[in-house]
């Protein structure tokens, strides 16, 4: 019995040793490379044995359909099926091979690259595989840092922005001497160029040179600008000054508003005696007609009579005359 499981013992060790050796190992964590770049997708068999004998083959593993990168095989490169994309731009290193290094190069990377690859290593015997997920960056424009004036305590705005990156980068503001300040407002947008970032920041007079950084894994680019007293005396200047050209703005609206108030009554009171005058006219035309009319009625008379009744159309025309001359204003 002790024969039996020594025995089994002693297999069980052996096919563990066996699966141990022929572990397939990738990368730690992600492979990041930026566009245009040459990558190293990195496969091993652990314990450095030799792959030289067996089948190396990579392809994509998130497509529906798989996509052949490389295939190796009977001691040769065979990539009779390989994607059209990605011809001429693999390789594996047949020296490597000899150690279990795997790794496929990729030749300036674009960003349909960018996936989960699979590397799937197998003999007559064994098989094994490991997944590397490669992602693949763009760097954007430098930042461009602009001065958005002062707020109500006095500190200087300032608003860092950049465009065109991939994946997300990290924007951060950092003073002389390594210190770091923290965004009041940030803003992140992606649209098919990338992603474009803004962050704003309010400084004191005290900070002479700010950094505006931006970070993609391990690339980076900065901006810097440099305040001077003058924006901050420049401000007070200003901030004493504000309030007397508001109240001077205020005086200045209240006394045009008297004037177009005054201006308004004057014209009213112009057209009212303009209508007065009119009316007052009209009246008095109207009140002409009827001595128009006696004159015309004594010349009538005095045609009739003739000379002879002169004296009793005369007393007459006195009459009507006087009559007409009480009946005026």
């Amino acid at each position: 019995m002790k024969l039996i499981c020594l025995t089994v013992l002693i297999i069980s060790g052996a096919t563990y040793s066996r699966s141990e050796q022929y572990e397939v190992v990738g990368p730690a964590g992600t492979v990041f490379a930026l566009a245009g770049e040459d990558v190293i997708l990195p496969c091993s068999v652990k314990l450095g044995i030799s792959v030289v004998d067996m089948r190396v083959e990579w392809f994509r593993s998130d497509l529906n359909d798989s996509e052949l990168v490389h295939l190796y095989e009977d001691h040769d490169d065979r990539n009779t099926n390989q994607s059209q994309s990605y011809r001429g731009r693999t390789k594996l290193n047949h020296e490597e091979l000899q150690r279990g290094n795997a790794s496929l190069k990729l030749s300036s990377v674009q960003i349909s690259d960018e996936g989960r690859y699979k590397c799937f290593i197998q003999s007559k015997s064994w098989s094994g595989d490991t997944t590397v997920t490669f992602i693949v960056g763009v760097v954007g424009r430098p930042p461009v840092i602009t001065v958005d004036g002062f707020d109500y305590t006095g500190r200087l705005r300032l608003q860092c922005e950049s465009e065109g990156w991939y994946p997300e980068p990290d924007l951060e503001w950092v003073v002389t001497g390594g210190g770091r300040l923290s965004s009041e407002t940030a803003e992140t947008h992606r649209n098919e160029n990338g992603f474009s970032v803004k962050h704003t920041i309010s400084i004191y007079e005290m900070y002479r040179k700010i950094h505006c950084r931006i970070r993609l894994k391990n690339h980076m680019l900065e901006t810097l600008i440099i305040t001077t007293s003058n924006m901050f005396q420049l401000w007070r200047k200003s901030a004493i000054q504000f309030p007397v050209i508001v109240v001077l703005g205020g005086f200045t609206a209240v006394l045009i508003a008297v004037f177009i108030h005054k201006y308004r009554e004057n014209r009213q009171l112009q057209t009212e005696n303009r209508r007065i005058h009119h009316e007052r006219d009209e009246l008095l035309q109207s009140q002409k007609i009827p001595k128009v009319i006696t004159h015309l009625e004594t010349d009538m008379v005095n045609a009739t009579l003739g000379e002879d009744s002169n004296a009793c159309l005369i007393q007459t025309r006195h009459k009507k005359e006087v009559i007409y001359d009480e009946t005026e204003p």
